[in-house]
């Protein structure tokens, strides 16, 4: 599904075992990867400096062991108190189609969709961002993460409720899959959950075949793209219906999105999307809207 990566990592998320993987990362389709890693200025005296112990301690970390033929792979470290504009610059200047980063657990409580330096970039970057939990990196056998690697974008789960949003995240997908490697993307689940209770249980029945008409519509235009799409549609409170799924299915990843003009009450909003990334053990591949 993506070809070109950008892994921005704070040396403790976890992210950085990555450089050990980069044959895997490029059987998942990645053809080019980037390690970034941002260095603050060292504030000890009247004038803020490099701080070259750390600046090399860092090189020497994100040093890739193995690059398999046809894989650009570049390490990049900057000196900056200001990561967010790093990583922009970086994935400009790299054309990277995907930025990989750690979920911020100091900020998992309040209502940020990420961390403060990634709510930054996804507010000034159309670019896909994945988000990955560190303590799950973290713990992952050196077995288990080659294969997380090697599928980390073949099977995506969409939530979907017919809503603009949602509509805006169909069309990014099948925008990114037109051009897919061969061994990315793959399956998609894409799954609607019809709440329950108060009027709308007078309207169900509409409610559910309008959802079953919409579903097949979007299925069928997904599968036109040569993947295979599978259908759920459940009744309940959307979250844990779609966590139930979720651990039903061999997701690799759940995709969402927001749109900034978008007060509605709808499953793709920020507080819905705060939900699954402060809930969800999946990684998350947040499509920012239109700037």
């Amino acid at each position: 599904m993506f070809k070109r990566a950008l892994i921005s990592t704070d040396l403790s998320d976890g992210l950085h075992r990555l450089v050990d993987f980069v044959p895997d990362l490029a059987a998942s389709g990645l053809q080019q990867i980037v390690f970034l890693h941002t260095v603050p200025l060292w504030q000890e005296g009247r004038i803020p400096r490099e701080d070259t112990e750390k600046i090399q301690s860092a090189k020497s970390r994100l040093s890739v062991a193995q690059v398999p033929s046809g894989v650009d792979v570049k390490v990049e470290v900057f000196t900056s108190n200001k990561p967010h504009e790093a990583i922009l610059q970086t994935a400009e200047t790299y054309q990277s189609d995907i930025i990989i980063l750690g979920a911020s657990t100091q900020n998992l409580l309040n209502e940020k969709l990420f961390g403060s330096t990634s709510v930054t970039v996804s507010q000034q970057t159309e670019t896909p961002l994945m988000v990955l939990r560190p303590r799950l990196v973290s713990i992952y056998t050196t077995e288990e993460l080659s294969l997380r690697c090697q599928h980390l974008f073949r099977y995506l789960m969409i939530p979907y409720d017919g809503s603009d949003s949602a509509d805006y995240l169909v069309q990014q997908i099948k925008q990114y899959a037109q051009d897919r490697p061969a061994s990315g993307l793959s399956h998609c689940l894409l799954i609607w959950v019809v709440e329950e209770g108060g009027i709308r249980e007078l309207r169900k029945h509409e409610e559910l075949q309008l959802a079953r008409e919409t579903l097949a519509s979007v299925k069928a235009d997904l599968s036109q793209l040569d993947l295979e799409v599978i259908v759920e549609m459940r009744q309940g409170d959307p979250l844990p219906e779609i966590f139930n799924a979720a651990l039903e299915y061999d997701i690799a990843a759940i995709a969402i999105t927001s749109l900034r003009d978008n007060k509605l009450l709808d499953w793709s909003v920020p507080s819905f999307s705060n939900q699954l990334l402060r809930r969800s053990w999946h990684p998350i591949v947040f499509f920012p809207p239109p700037r």
